[in-house]
Formats: C-alpha cells, sequence, structure tokens
C-alpha cells in the first residue's frame, strides 16, 4: 500500500484515519469497527465491501 495514498484516505462513514493491516490486506477503521478489503493494490471504499471486526480486533 502506497505510503501517500494511506495518508490521504479515510474512513468514508466517519471520515477518521485508517491503518493498514499488511497481513490482511485491509484498512482498518478502529472507530466504526470496519475494515475494508484492498484488492489488486486498490482499497475498496464501500460500507457493504467492509467487514465487521471482532472487538478483540479492533483493538
Amino acid at each position: 500500500m502506497d505510503g501517500k495514498l494511506l495518508s490521504i484516505l479515510v474512513c468514508p462513514i466517519c471520515k477518521g484515519p485508517l491503518a493498514y493491516d499488511k497481513a490482511n490486506q485491509e484498512l482498518i477503521c478502529k472507530a466504526d469497527r470496519l475494515a475494508y478489503p484492498i484488492r489488486d493494490d486498490i482499497p475498496v471504499m464501500l460500507e457493504e465491501e467492509a467487514r465487521a471486526l471482532r472487538l478483540e480486533e479492533a483493538g
């Protein structure tokens, strides 16, 4: 994931910062407890494509 792109991307719901999870290829919004997938190096920033994080995943 390009660091420059990551610095400008925000959660589409709360507009908060996202964390990159390299192992799972996801962008994490801790505030909304959602993980947005990255497919073919392209972040899919759609709420309906995000998966809900379990409490222990959200940290």
